[in-house]
């Protein structure tokens, strides 16, 4: 009893393992299915060729029993209207034994004509199957081909999906705070590139109130203003064009 557990549980394993190699490349499994197929149908063939001799040689046979049939029935009627009944009944006698023998090589020729018609049929059926196997080898096998390729481009599509999850998506977060703290540098400068402005404006301003002055007073120097006028300028000046057309 323990060895015959040991026995089917060694076959379960021999089984496990014989699907295994069935069912990893399915597609040479067809094939070896196919080309074995394929030889046994050769092997048919060849013997239906040599069937075929045979039937040839009835055939043969079956013929020349007819002509001798056909001579000897010749020969009897030609003895009987010689009146040679002794002659026309010894040809008679071998004339009905080449009868008894045409007879049964035609039936044997008719049996061996079926077997050979059979036995061609079925191997040109065995034939189309196999024309037809083919045909669905290279169909699943292009289909297996673009399966797996549709896998493939899914799975594929599946890893680029940029997911903050996925390890692209991540890569992808970390290129945007880089381009967010590049963005962000650039937004400072330009703010901290305002700073400062207003002093060098007052300086600016400064620089032209004290240029204004030193030019009144090279202009008193020379005679050109008095400085009661250079006063009512720069009073007029301080006015401004608004306050002067008021007045």
């Amino acid at each position: 009893m323990i060895l015959g557990k040991i026995w089917r549980a060694f076959k379960a394993q021999l089984n496990k393992i014989a699907n295994w190699f069935w069912t990893a490349d399915p597609i040479a499994q067809m094939q070896y299915e196919y080309d074995k197929a394929v030889e046994q149908l050769s092997e048919g063939r060849k013997g239906l060729e040599q069937y075929r001799v045979l039937v040839e040689r009835v055939t043969r046979q079956v013929v020349s029993n007819r002509g001798h049939v056909t001579n000897l029935e010749a020969k009897v009627k030609a003895y009987l209207t010689a009146g040679d009944r002794d002659t026309a009944g010894k040809f008679a006698l071998e004339l009905q034994k080449a009868r008894k023998e045409l007879q049964e090589n035609e039936a044997q020729l008719k049996m061996h004509e079926e077997a050979y018609n059979n036995n061609l049929t079925k191997i040109k059926h065995a034939a189309k199957k196999l024309e037809d196997i083919r045909n669905k080898i290279q169909k699943y096998d292009a289909e297996l081909k673009m399966s797996k390729a549709e896998a493939e481009l899914a799975l594929l599509a599946q890893q680029f999906n940029f997911d903050v999850t996925t390890d692209f998506g991540q890569i992808e977060r970390a290129i945007q705070d880089q381009i967010d703290r590049n963005r962000a540098r650039v937004r400072v400068a330009a703010d901290l590139s305002g700073e400062g402005m207003e002093e060098i404006k007052r300086e600016q301003a400064m620089e032209a109130a004290l240029a204004e002055q030193a030019l009144r007073e090279f202009e008193i120097q020379l005679g050109l203003v008095t400085p009661e006028t250079a006063k009512v300028a720069e009073a007029e000046k301080a006015l401004g064009p608004a306050v002067q057309q008021q007045n």
